[in-house]
């Protein structure tokens, strides 16, 4: 059936001869019912329902569609602009490039049907015989479509071109105009916390599209479960972790390194906007925990450097836990996790994993206060190894590494005096060679350099009680270049 001539059939006319009225206008139910049927059967359909759209008074269009109409339309609208499919592994179907170019033009196509919609509801509230009574109910099924679509096409992907993605863009902002929001974080989590947002819908709608065998099929899935879960926040993300825990556990738990970051970060977000007493319930935390755990056999600094970011956070969440349970331990997964990234420094060799590595080392550190002489062994000889090392121009690596030491010294200062000379020895061959190197570092990182090194020299003279500064007093007279000996002036000035 042409569904364009329900739309011919809302302003009918009459010849002059004509004897018989022309037959009733459809409702707006079985003419929507017609439309979403047609739309993968005919090529023309989704034109001509925009042709309907357009021509329709919204009092026929509200006021013989119900609600669960509208909103099995809008449905059927996303997913006739949904991504090409993929198989179950994820790898993409032959005729891969044609399927991408179907999507964007059906896509951008489908964004002018749904801006249309809008309109047609924005129209309605201002009707008397209409209003927000019973457009409310058609928003409430339309919206979280209209979003999911948006949300789908509005960035740069395979599926997206320039058209299509300033078509969901423009939907984006007049689904929040729609819906009376100023943000998309207002839009999900709900209007001055006492209306119920849009998030716990949009996480449904996407439910079947999350699971174990469906996730990698629809590309664009994991893409909408993340934005949008970045823009929830606490207090309104605590209620939805059910829901938003399995598919970030899923994403993360991926071969891909872009998903495995991707979930890590969606588990950084949770971890940050739950309270921790909701992490520990069932032992999520624990799972949690040993899902990054296991990342950290990896060799890719993206992942690496997200899943040490999340343990930062997780970990105080999971000491809290196990110390409320009474299972305290002599060995805690500070000491776990601390154990094994030295374990992995000491041999690491990648430039990109080393400064990944020595950035959050001082964290470490820090936290485990004086119980970081457990592993002051092994530590020294990361630091020590690093600091021979220089790893480009940013010196990313060796500042970490010399911060790394700094928050040793004052953390474990009884344990220092023991190793002076070796640490003395590093420090002094790190000021000259800094001086000495010709290299494309720039002045203010070399300075950088010299400050650290000389903080922890003068930290060294603290704990040992000015021994620094005996065995340097040879050193300062004998040395002829400028930078180094304002240094041990420093050293030896200070008090």
């Amino acid at each position: 059936m042409d569904v364009s001539s329900p739309a011919r059939a809302l302003s009918p006319e009459r010849g002059p001869g004509q004897a018989e009225p022309p037959p009733a206008a459809p409702s707006a139910e079985q003419v929507l019912l017609q439309a979403r049927l047609a739309l993968s059967e005919r090529p023309g359909a989704l034109r001509e329902l925009g042709a309907l759209l357009e021509a329709a008074d919204p009092r026929w269009l509200l006021g013989s569609a119900s609600p669960a109409a509208l909103g099995s339309l809008a449905a059927a609208l996303g997913g006739f602009a949904a991504p090409p499919r993929r198989e179950q592994d994820g790898t993409e179907p032959p005729g891969q490039d044609a399927a991408l170019a179907a999507v964007a033009e059906r896509a951008e196509r489908v964004g002018a049907v749904f801006l249309l919609l809008l309109q047609k509801l924005e129209a309605a509230k201002g009707q008397e015989s209409l209003g927000m009574a019973v457009v409310g109910p058609v928003l409430c099924r339309v919206l979280g479509h209209a979003f999911i679509f948006a949300v789908t096409h509005k960035d740069e992907r395979p599926w997206t071109t320039a058209s299509t993605r300033a078509v969901a863009q423009e939907l984006l902002e007049r689904l929040l105009q729609a819906a009376g929001c100023g943000s998309v974080a207002e839009f999900l989590r709900g209007k001055e916390g006492d209306e119920e947002g849009r998030f716990g819908a949009v996480m449904g709608l996407l439910k079947q599209e999350l699971t174990k065998d469906t996730w990698k099929r629809n590309p664009g899935s994991k893409h909408v479960f993340s934005w949008t879960l970045l823009h929830v926040s606490r207090p309104w993300l605590c209620p939805h972790l059910e829901r938003v825990l399995p598919p970030a556990l899923l994403l993360s738990d991926d071969f891909q390194e872009e998903n495995k970051v991707l979930g890590v970060r969606c588990l950084h977000h949770i971890v940050l906007n739950v309270p921790g007493a909701d992490l520990c319930q069932f032992n999520r935390a624990q799972v949690v925990f040993h899902a990054l755990y296991n990342h950290l056999y990896s060799r890719e600094a993206p992942l690496i450097q997200a899943v040490l970011l999340c343990l930062l956070d997780l970990l105080p969440v999971l000491e809290r836990g196990q110390r409320h349970q009474g299972h305290g331990r002599a060995t805690s997964p500070w000491d776990q996790v601390l154990q094994l990234v030295l374990t992995h420094m000491e041999a690491e060799h990648r430039l990109a994993l080393r400064r990944v590595y020595a950035g959050t080392l001082p964290a470490f550190v820090t936290r485990l206060g004086i119980l970081i002489v457990r592993h002051l062994k092994r530590l020294e000889r990361v630091i020590l190894g690093y600091l021979e090392v220089s790893d480009g121009p940013e010196e990313e690596a060796r500042l970490g590494i010399l911060e790394t030491l700094q928050c040793t010294i004052e953390h474990a200062w009884p344990r220092m005096p023991c190793r002076l000379p070796v640490l003395l020895k590093a420090l002094l061959r790190l000021l000259w060679d800094v001086h000495t190197e010709r290299g494309p570092t720039p002045a203010p990182v070399r300075a950088a350099l010299l400050h650290r090194a000389t903080q922890c020299l003068i930290l060294l003279d603290h704990c040992s009680q000015g021994q620094v500064k005996v065995l340097l007093e040879g050193v300062h007279s004998s040395c002829e270049e400028n930078q180094v000996r304002e240094c041990l002036r420093k050293v030896q000035e200070s008090s």
